[in-house]
């Protein structure tokens, strides 16, 4: 049996998804969570062969579980089930272990499919998006990014330098670097340019 968790944060497609697994004879569904840190906390107890999670949820982002999973070096194969059809956030994803992509507008059958290949150590990924994802590279490094994010939501260069314990200059340093490497003229703008691409 495949043993999975699903973390998504909309109720429908939660409720969705795990119904539609429990048809499968192979796959187990755990558990479900709404958010990323109670997926988290549900990893742990549960210990399940695979997590589908999303990419945007409240608390932490599929990604983060994703690069959390990678850094304690769980036995835990990740497959992001998502909307977002863009090549940064794939690339991202690939860098933090994950080992199936899929979008949500794909065929159900699909997401059964990508699970039995993931658990044999295979990799699952749109075919399409895996094209697109190296056309372009990434242009931002951690910090500028995490920057970038506090100011697109709005934040003050003072209040991200609070809160990523960072001096306000390092803080405008970031945010320089990140608008001169997207050539673009404000903050704004880089963030805009920034999410598009799906390197936010």
């Amino acid at each position: 049996m495949i043993r999975v968790l699903l973390a998504e944060d909309q109720a429908m497609v939660r409720g969705a998804l795990s119904a539609l697994l429990k048809l499968e004879f192979d796959i187990e569904v755990l558990g479900s969570s709404a958010d990323g840190e109670a997926a988290w906390r549900d990893l742990q107890r549960l210990k399940p062969d695979v997590l589908v999670t999303d990419i945007e949820m409240p608390g932490l982002t599929g990604l983060e579980l994703a690069q959390r999973i990678q850094r304690q070096e769980l036995p835990i194969k990740v497959v992001i089930v998502t909307t977002f059809a863009r090549p940064g956030f794939l690339r991202r994803a690939l860098d933090a272990g994950v080992s199936g992509y899929l979008l949500k507008d794909a065929p159900a059958e699909n997401l059964a499919e990508a699970l039995r290949t993931v658990h044999r150590g295979g990799r699952a990924i749109d075919p399409q998006l895996a094209l697109e994802a190296w056309s372009e590279a990434d242009p931002l490094n951690d910090r500028e990014r995490q920057v970038l994010r506090l100011a697109g939501e709005g934040q003050s260069a003072g209040d991200i330098a609070a809160q990523l314990n960072l001096s306000h200059g390092t803080v405008r340093n970031y945010l320089s670097e990140a608008i001169g490497k997207l050539g673009v003229a404000n903050r704004i703008e880089a963030y805009r340019l920034a999410r598009q691409k799906g390197w936010l």
